[in-house]
């Protein structure tokens, strides 16, 4: 198992990695619309905003495992409010182009940092 880091993307706010790379597989840990520069939510709670910075998170760890939106096989998104999913399907349909990978979106009770928005994945290498 390879640890993938970015400095591209918001250091870790656990005990975790932003990413493993495992059997052709890269497997990144949620991203919520932190800056990397200061570690600070993003948006101010515009979940499009929020949903922009998470995917550009999200982006920068898989270009560090040396692949991209276009190699993603499963995604998984949270919402705190399922009232923002047209909103978050627009921002993630423009992020990740023609890509169709499969997909789960859910409503959860919280996200770290009061995010309204995290997104995870998984990608072949």
């Amino acid at each position: 198992m390879q640890i993938i880091s970015s400095a591209s993307a918001p250091k870790a706010i656990g005990p975790y990695s932003q990413a493993i790379s495992h059997g052709g597989l890269v497997w990144c840990s949620g991203q919520i619309a932190l800056d990397p520069t200061t570690g600070l939510m993003v948006g101010g709670g515009d979940v499009r905003a929020e949903a922009e910075q998470a995917l550009k998170n999200l982006a920068a760890v898989l270009a560090e495992a040396g692949t991209g939106f276009h190699r993603v096989v499963k995604v998984t998104i949270f919402l705190m409010d399922m009232a923002d999913f047209a909103v978050v399907n627009e921002v993630y349909a423009a992020a990740i182009g023609d890509a169709r990978p499969a997909r789960a979106t859910v409503q959860v009770a919280g996200l770290p940092k009061g995010a309204r928005v995290e997104i995870d994945c998984v990608a072949a290498v």
